[in-house]
């Protein structure tokens, strides 16, 4: 491991982690008092202002991928990085987090839901559609690797510990505690961690001033003299911005699907007061749009390492962003950064560790336990609790292993292995959250067909590297094949939905 971090950054920062960590502690045993059954842990059951819920919401759309992974991305290969991953995603997602919120938490809050899995299969009267989801919600393990990749990359550099040390640190900290704290005490972590990110994100963005000199044109000049490509609209260098295609096309599709994620949308149903549901959206949108701009960053760190190296060792684009925030910053400034991007994961962390741990134990475990043993639904609900420690204790094993290997054998970066992941789980869920939300009476076949049909488009696209019509984007970017699941299964929900609508009305 190539060390970069000062004795004084060494020792500083295990004291701030230390601290950092009782005060996470404080509020996940506060919170953690008031749990009683699955519920409370899922939703909550403390009336939270909107601000707060709203702050929350920006902490947990925005992860170690946008801190952490992201700028990497933007390091490596430029602004047409910089348009795809902070302009043309994060306003599809802000749209769509509004049209889609209100309609979700209607029917959410209406049927007292839970999960996503358990808002499908109310919905559309299908407890075997929402037994399906919960299956599908595993995907979801591959952003919790990510985020683990991320917090290690960022730990490890800082007090110039071994990869492996930190990440089981990491799990058994975050996971443990998170096996008691749930909803009630997550608002609480996460408006901390929004706050202390809105620092760092402005330290971030501020950070590279002096580039700006001789103005955004002489900016322009340093990045295109480490190389021309960093300063084109297109970059033939990656996969993932060659054309338009991919750069604006399956983002904006990307966009609008990403908040059909379990621990985004169903951030609402922490509310408990419909006129609450404004101000929470605009707390959460205006702060979101300026956690997007923070990969930026990534270009300051690309003059910075003009030929991505450290110490003459190759600077991994995972640890571009980690590496920027160790040489540049002064020890106690650089730790305020680190904070702030150890928030940025954490709070995601939590949300997907939440939702995950109480799909599988509320639409996996329990209906399984009902349908096989002798035990009534009172004392498997009782039972829940204790189900759901268990279930974060095995989602802590399996982490460890899967970051490991993401660690060592990256596909250029954790990104693209939980991109595949997540990008399949909201393809298969955006159709059916549209049409529960727009149409009425729809048939439960609509739903499933167009779910199933997601999850084969987007991995036959992804494994097969299946291209698309005048472009040059593939599969292989999971960003395409997810944008070609999401059109495809809408397609077949409109024509399964219009021909069965016909054959009712005949």
């Amino acid at each position: 491991m190539t060390e970069i971090a000062s004795k004084e950054l060494v020792t500083a920062g295990w004291i701030l982690i230390l601290v950092y960590a009782v005060v996470i502690l404080f509020f996940v045993i506060r919170g953690a008092l008031k749990i009683k059954s699955i519920s409370d842990y899922a939703v909550g059951n403390i009336s939270f202002s909107p601000v707060a819920v709203g702050l929350s919401l920006a902490a947990s759309i925005t992860s170690a991928a946008t801190f952490i992974i992201n700028p990497g991305f933007i390091a490596y290969y430029g602004i047409s990085a910089v348009i795809s991953y902070a302009v043309v995603l994060p306003l599809a997602a802000m749209v769509s987090l509004v049209i889609l919120t209100k309609g979700f938490r209607k029917h959410g809050s209406s049927v007292k839901a839970l999960t996503m899995a358990q808002w499908m299969g109310t919905k559309y009267k299908s407890p075997g559609y929402t037994l399906f989801f919960g299956f599908l919600s595993l995907l979801l393990i591959t952003f919790v690797v990510l985020i683990c990749v991320g917090l290690t990359k960022v730990l490890s550099k800082t007090l110039n510990v071994n990869e492996l040390y930190i990440l089981v640190s990491i799990v058994i900290f975050i996971f443990g505690y998170m096996m008691f704290g749930g909803a009630n005490s997550m608002v609480y972590t996460n408006t901390i961690q929004a706050i202390l990110m809105l620092v760092v994100a402005f330290i971030l963005l501020g950070s590279g001033y002096e580039h700006f000199s001789n103005g955004v044109h002489g900016f322009l000049d340093k990045l295109k003299n480490i190389d021309p490509k960093l300063v084109q609209l297109t970059n033939d260098s990656s996969f993932l911005f060659r054309d338009f295609a991919e750069i604006i096309f399956a983002q904006i599709i990307i966009g609008i699907a990403i908040v059909c994620q379990p621990h985004i949308i169903t951030k609402s149903l922490l509310l408990k007061k419909e006129s609450h549901v404004n101000k929470y959206l605009i707390v959460g949108i205006i702060v979101e749009l300026i956690f997007f701009l923070v990969v930026i960053a990534g270009l300051y760190a690309r003059i910075t390492f003009p030929d991505l190296t450290v110490n003459n060792m190759p600077l991994k684009l995972d640890g571009v962003i980690s590496a920027y925030v160790v040489k540049e910053f002064p020890v106690y400034i650089g730790l305020i950064v680190v904070m702030g991007l150890i928030s940025a994961g954490i709070s995601t962390l939590e949300g997907l560790i939440q939702s995950i741990s109480t799909t599988i134990t509320s639409d996996i475990v329990n209906p399984l336990l009902g349908k096989f043993s002798s035990k009534d639904s009172e004392t498997l609900s009782n039972n829940s609790v204790k189900v759901n420690k268990v279930v974060i204790g095995i989602l802590a094993v399996v982490t460890i292993f899967i970051s490991y290997d993401q660690l060592i054998n990256p596909k250029l970066s954790v990104a693209i292995f939980a991109q595949n992941g997540v990008y399949a789980y909201f393809a298969a869920a955006i159709a059916p959250i549209f049409f529960g939300m727009f149409f009425k009476n729809v048939n439960k076949i609509v739903p499933i067909a167009a779910s199933v049909t997601a999850i084969i488009v987007h991995f036959t696209f992804y494994y097969g590297k299946i291209g698309i019509p005048f472009s040059k984007a593939t599969g292989e970017n999971p960003g395409v094949a997810g944008a070609a699941a999401i059109i495809a299964s809408i397609l077949v929900a409109a024509a399964l939905h219009h021909i069965l609508r016909k054959k009712t009305n005949e």
